[in-house]
């Protein structure tokens, strides 16, 4: 079945995005930063009233994605929120020096499962794609949110094509950026995607 993610900074964004026949909701905060943890109440709220899964972003700020050891501490006291909450799953991602931050990803994965997790667009500034999906399935990440290393999915829709070639079998990987109603299913088509995402995906 094609999973319609559909990104929304509030609740009744989330309620307005499950009304027009989303599938699951990637929930954040601040999207003008490109996303980062949504308050308590907002979680709480929106885990009541929908019927569909919901994964909440996980990121203490705008910005890289090298983090602290504070901001760590920050993202597993979330994590350990949205477990107590009932969350379908989370969203982050942890990148250093073009690479997976892996001990950061090792922690966050191990204080999220059995959760399901996806692996964000950090994912576009490493720098070699193919071993880091391999690394990213190894933590235990269960999909990867990309552009294809490009401005968009549009753009970026060869690279998406051959990452979901070789990924198959092992991690989803999800296109986004840029994807709309209008042309979801064309980009699912061409690229082979089971799962597409954004905030105008419906």
């Amino acid at each position: 079945m094609s999973v319609y993610e559909a990104c929304v900074g509030s609740y009744e964004k989330a309620l307005v995005a499950e009304s027009l026949g989303a599938n699951r909701i990637e929930l954040c905060g601040n999207l003008l930063e490109g996303g980062t943890t949504p308050s308590y109440g907002t979680i709480k709220k929106t885990l009541e009233k929908l019927n569909i899964p919901v994964m909440v972003m996980i990121r203490p700020r705008g910005g890289d994605y090298a983090y602290s050891t504070d901001e760590i501490e920050i993202m597993r006291d979330d994590i350990s929120l949205c477990k107590k909450l009932g969350a379908f799953g989370i969203v982050i991602g942890a990148v250093k020096d073009g690479k997976v931050d892996n001990v950061v990803i090792k922690e966050l994965v191990s204080a999220a499962k059995p959760m399901s997790i996806t692996f964000h667009m950090a994912f576009d500034e490493i720098e070699y794609k193919y071993s880091a999906i391999d690394e990213l399935r190894g933590l235990g990440v269960d999909r990867i949110l990309t552009k294809g290393g490009k401005e968009s999915a549009l753009h970026g829709k060869e690279e998406l094509k051959k990452l979901i070639e070789y990924s198959k079998e092992k991690i989803i990987i999800m296109p986004g950026k840029g994807i709309t109603r209008e042309n979801r299913d064309y980009i699912m088509k061409y690229t082979g995607a089971v799962e597409v995402h954004g905030s105008k995906i419906v």
